[in-house]
Parts: C-alpha cells; sequence; structure tokens
C-alpha cells in the first residue's frame, strides 16, 4: 500500500478516497503563524504528490482554513479531488465568532458559509463536528438534515469528527452515517478505540483518523513543551513517549515513522488526515509512509506492553 492509494470510503459507500489525506487546521494558525503563500504551497505540494483528500472546517482560523484550501485548489478539477469540511459551528457574518447550532437551519447555513469561503459548488463529505454536548440534537436534528442532503445528491457522505470515540460509537449503532473522523484515540501512544473501530467494520462504516502525533509528540518527540492532545503532555504521557522512543531508536526507526505506519495499519481505517504547514511537512510524512520498519520493533514495543496486544501489526 502506499500513500496515495485510493479505496472506497468504506464497505457502505464507494466514494473514492486516497488513503493519505491532508488536515488544514494547521495551516489557519493553530499553534504558529502560517502566512497565505506557505499555506497554499502546503496544499499544492500535497495534491502534486497524489492526495486528493482535504479535510478542513468553519472552526479553524475561523473560515480562515477553508478559504485558504479554496484558493490553493481553484486550479485544479472540482472532481479530481474530494473535500470533507463540517457542520455545528457557525460562523457569524463578520467571521468574528462561532457558535454552535446543530440544528436544521444551522447546518444549512453552516454548508452555505462553507461553499462561499471554498469557492466551490459543492463539498463531497460532511461531519458534524465536535457535538460532544449535543449528542441528541445532532442525532435528532443534524443528521436527518444532512441525510437529505445525501439523498439529495448535495453531498456524497455523512460523517462525524470528535475528539473521542465513545459518542461515534452510540452514533454507528443509532444512524446510518458513512464515516467517523476520528481524532487521537487511535495512536502509537493509545489504543483505546479498539473495540470502537471493529464495530466500525462490522458496521462498514469508514474510518479517518486525525492526530495521529496526538497533537506532536509523536512528530517532535518527548522534548519539552511537546504537545498531547493541544496542551503540553503530562508526565506520565512523557514517560511513555521516551520508551518508545527508545525503541524506535534500537531499530534505527523515526519515531514520527513508526507513529504513521502504526495507525495506518488498523483494517478499520480508510485514511489518514494529517496537518502540515509547510510543503517539507507534507513530504516527509509521505516518506514516512513509505520506508522498511523492521518486524522486530513492533514485537519490542508489544513486549514491553507499549502498544495493545490485539493492535494490529503493520
Amino acid at each position: 500500500m502506499t500513500a496515495i492509494e485510493r479505496r472506497p470510503l468504506g464497505d457502505k459507500n464507494p466514494l473514492p478516497v486516497t488513503s493519505f489525506g491532508l488536515g488544514t487546521a494547521p495551516l489557519a494558525n493553530l499553534y504558529n503563524p502560517v502566512s497565505e503563500a506557505d499555506a497554499i504551497a502546503t496544499v499544492q505540494a500535497a495534491y502534486n504528490s497524489g492526495v486528493r483528500l482535504f479535510d478542513t472546517a468553519p472552526l479553524y482560523g475561523r473560515g480562515l482554513s477553508e478559504a485558504r484550501v479554496g484558493r490553493a485548489l481553484a486550479g485544479y478539477p472540482r472532481e479530481s479531488y474530494v473535500i470533507s469540511t463540517k457542520v455545528g459551528r457557525v460562523l457569524s457574518d463578520d467571521q468574528s465568532s462561532l457558535h454552535f447550532d446543530y440544528t436544521r437551519d444551522g447546518v444549512l447555513r453552516s454548508l452555505e458559509g462553507s461553499l462561499k469561503r471554498l469557492g466551490m459548488d459543492y463539498v463531497d463529505i460532511l461531519h458534524i463536528h465536535d457535538p460532544d454536548n449535543h449528542q441528541h440534537e445532532a442525532l435528532e436534528t443534524a443528521f436527518p438534515t444532512l441525510a437529505e442532503l445525501r439523498s439529495q445528491g448535495v453531498i456524497k457522505a455523512i460523517g462525524a469528527g470528535m475528539n473521542q470515540w465513545q459518542t461515534l460509537e452510540h452514533f454507528a449503532r443509532h444512524a446510518d452515517f458513512d464515516l467517523f473522523l476520528l481524532a487521537g484515540r487511535y495512536t502509537l501512544l493509545e489504543q483505546t478505540s479498539l473495540d470502537f473501530l471493529q464495530l466500525c467494520q462490522q458496521k462498514g462504516i469508514g474510518i479517518f483518523l486525525g492526530g495521529v502525533y496526538n497533537s506532536g509528540i509523536l512528530a517532535t518527540g518527548p522534548q519539552p513543551g511537546a504537545k498531547y492532545n493541544y496542551a503540553d503532555a503530562p508526565e506520565p504521557i512523557l514517560h511513555k513517549a521516551v520508551a518508545i522512543q527508545a525503541v524506535c531508536n534500537r531499530h534505527h526507526t523515526g519515531l514520527n515513522v513508526a507513529a504513521l505506519q502504526f495507525a495506518r495499519a488498523h483494517p478499520a481505517v480508510t485514511a489518514l488526515v494529517v496537518g502540515a504547514i509547510t510543503p517539507a511537512e507534507v513530504q516527509a510524512n509521505l516518506q514516512a509512509l513509505s520506508a522498511v520498519i523492521p518486524a522486530a520493533l513492533w514485537a519490542e514495543l508489544r513486549a514491553q506492553g507499549l502498544i495493545e496486544a490485539d493492535a494490529p501489526n503493520p
């Protein structure tokens, strides 16, 4: 398997996507300022390397991510790539604020705003975004609205994007979702979502994995200030990352390389969605996916209890 392999979204939905996608939250100044030129160049570098899946949201930079993605892709055939964006947070007309809104009107206004910022006639995938405290409204009003849009051919797939799997598991059991975007809960550092991933396999629901570096620590290594779950990594996480990195070093493998290939290896996973802020980062991620990792590395991680015994090996 290569980073740019195309595959169906899931058993329920044949929408073809590349097995690697670009996450564009960092391009909207998530952690550090990113210039317009660098943002455009990063998206175009991903496209020119064969990536055809781009994930964005109104939340990212209060619409800045969507606008930059749209400008970057304006010169490419629209049918050649897949765009996923999100509903559930509606941006004000002056783009100064966002508020939660999972109503039918909120979903439609969110989509309308996204299309304007993207400069596109349609998006392929709409995710319900972070409905942690709005589970009932997400299922009772947002989902039926998205299902109507899907049945009309306005969108091609319905998903939900969250940083936890428990609500997604409830959604999988109670509505006809095509996919989920799960961030940070199936990584080289933690595999708490194994049962959930198995359920999605059984139901034919596709999985996009985001946050495969757990906000940065698996990319930068366990150095001072390393990020985990959008904040400074706590001591237990730092200690575990140190142990994992030591195993990787013994087998001459970069921590980031092991992190990407481990996350991709689960058979439930359709695509990794990984952020980048420069063309060089895009290339480094793609090269990491094609690197050769000795089987002994995974055996040692398992023997030390650093990965779950039933987590699939790459």
